[in-house]
């Protein structure tokens, strides 16, 4: 009758499938989720290195980055927990922006502290109930050591400055952190609290050096204005359209047209002239002095814009093309029967300007007045490359800031300090959920303890001397992790400040991705498709 009762999967799959269960599938997923955290805890940190991916497609494309997000996604994975830790660190990413590695390294720590749980024979619901009871504790203690001078505006923009400085150390713009850091502080003040990201443009020039980088109020389109047209225009009306420009030609691929001359060839080119010289006119009826659209616009189109003295930009890709719509206050239109129904967009001035030896498209004066554009210039495509992702990791923490004000010392002292305050609550837990939660706490503590190693210092007596400060003193205490001076040091003399929003995120997130790795106790993979 037993057997009977649990009846064999193995049976029920389809050939070729494989399952694990138990013992097996739980070493299967620690051992996934172990692997993909030790790839990327090489990059943590102020001293942390990076690592060069190579795409195989055609090109062979190389990128160099420590950016804990864009590594994951680069990576092939085939291991199912691996990539519950992939998923989190890309949430992490879309929802803060920053954090990306810390978050992966700390789901591997507490699977990596719930694996000898598991070996001690605690049940792993136990090991998930003292998780639970750990991570409330360390909400708590983060909301409680969070500090916010969002009503002293010299102040919170001092905050943003050290919290963008310390976000940019771990970067590729560790050596002009400052420059940076005033960049992305004053391209997020001008936003005015909208948090509007796409009113920020980042443009990269590849030329001179990353502190030859600058922010320039308006918005830069990478284009150039079409042939014998006005190169300024003030008090620019512009259309904005996504419509095909080169009708001049038949392009119905595969049709057969039989005439009796080359007269009537000549006709049917005549007519499409004819149709699209009335588009034109359109067009120009709207009032316009500039048109911009998403396609091609073909010669003869061109000439007439020319001879009305409208500036024309063709092939604005898809991206610029919305962020215009959005900067210039107007709709992009397809169809232009009726001029009133458009929405046209509107800045005081449109010229052509120079950076480097590339001539692009200055919009200044625009309706959408916090739009600002970020030149970055660089040596190479792949240094502008990870100073676009650097700048972009920045520029959404600070957006997140502004919108939590709310701000923690950075260097390990959020972790120091909700390890102790767990340690603490588990003292007073009964059972083996006490268990879990010095489980948790020591997790905590392997964050600043792998900055200390990346950086090449003594972790072990960096982490004794910081968890001595933080118990003698442990709500006054701003002791951190210092890499520049090798030791421990005081977090606000150094200007180590990190969000209160990325790391909230960062711990909530990783103690839920451990605790669905750990309620795992099967895995089965289906059978790969017949290929006849």
């Amino acid at each position: 009758m037993a057997a009977l009762m649990g009846p064999q999967t193995q049976g029920m799959l389809q050939e070729g499938a494989t399952e694990s269960k138990g013992e097996n599938a739980r070493m299967a997923s620690f051992v996934g989720a172990l692997a993909i955290a030790d790839l990327v805890k090489s990059t943590l940190g102020p001293k942390g290195m990076d690592k060069i991916l190579q795409s195989m497609g055609r090109g062979q494309e190389v990128t160099v980055t420590n950016d804990g997000a864009t590594i994951l996604k680069s990576v092939y994975l085939d291991n199912p927990a691996a990539k519950v830790l992939q998923d989190i660190s890309k949430v992490q990413d879309d929802e803060v922006g920053d954090g990306t590695t810390s978050v992966v390294v700390l789901a591997g720590e507490l699977l990596r502290e719930a694996e000898q749980l598991i070996a001690q024979k605690v049940h792993p619901m136990t090991i998930i109930a003292g998780f639970r009871e750990a991570e409330a504790v360390a909400k708590a203690e983060l909301a409680g050591a969070a500090f916010s001078h969002a009503e002293h505006p010299e102040t919170f923009r001092k905050d943003l400055l050290n919290i963008a400085k310390t976000t940019l150390s771990s970067k590729i713009l560790t050596a002009d952190k400052e420059h940076f850091a005033e960049l992305a502080v004053e391209a997020i003040s001008r936003l005015k609290g909208s948090g509007n990201l796409d009113a920020i443009h980042l443009i990269k020039k590849t030329g001179g050096a990353l502190k030859d980088s600058f922010l320039d109020e308006g918005f830069i389109l990478d284009k150039k204005i079409g042939v014998g047209q006005p190169k300024r225009i003030t008090d620019a009306k512009v259309l904005i359209a996504n419509t095909p420009m080169d009708t001049d030609k038949i392009k119905i691929y595969g049709a057969r047209v039989r005439v009796d001359s080359m007269a009537k060839v000549g006709e049917i080119e005549a007519a499409e002239k004819e149709k699209m010289r009335e588009k034109c006119q359109k067009i120009i009826k709207h009032g316009i002095n500039c048109f911009i659209n998403r396609q091609l616009i073909y010669n003869f189109p061109e000439e007439i814009f020319a001879d009305a003295g409208v500036m024309a930009i063709e092939h604005a890709d898809f991206d610029g093309i919305e962020r215009l719509a959005l900067v210039l206050g107007g709709e992009i239109a397809s169809t232009f029967d009726h001029p009133d129904d458009v929405k046209l967009g509107h800045c005081k001035q449109i010229e052509e300007i120079m950076i480097g030896e590339d001539k692009l498209i200055h919009f200044s004066g625009v309706a959408l007045g916090e739009a600002c554009t970020i030149v970055l210039r660089g040596a190479s495509s792949h240094i502008l490359e990870e100073a676009d992702r650097s700048l972009h990791d920045a520029l959404c923490v600070l957006n997140e800031t502004v919108k939590e004000p709310r701000c923690l010392y950075g260097g390990g002292w959020p972790e120091l300090r909700m390890a102790r305050a767990i340690e603490e609550a588990a003292k007073k837990t009964p059972g083996k959920k006490s268990l879990a939660m010095e489980a948790f706490a020591r997790a905590l503590r392997q964050l600043p303890n792998t900055i200390a190693d990346n950086a090449g210092l003594d972790s072990a007596d960096i982490i004794a001397t910081l968890r001595a400060a933080h118990g003698a003193d442990p709500h006054g205490t701003r002791m951190g992790v210092d890499v520049i001076t090798g030791d421990a040091g005081d977090m606000a003399d150094r200007g180590i400040y990190e969000s209160y929003r990325v790391k909230q995120q960062v711990v909530l997130s990783a103690t839920e991705a451990a605790e669905m790795i750990l309620r795992v106790d099967d895995i089965i993979r289906c059978a790969p498709r017949q290929r006849n």
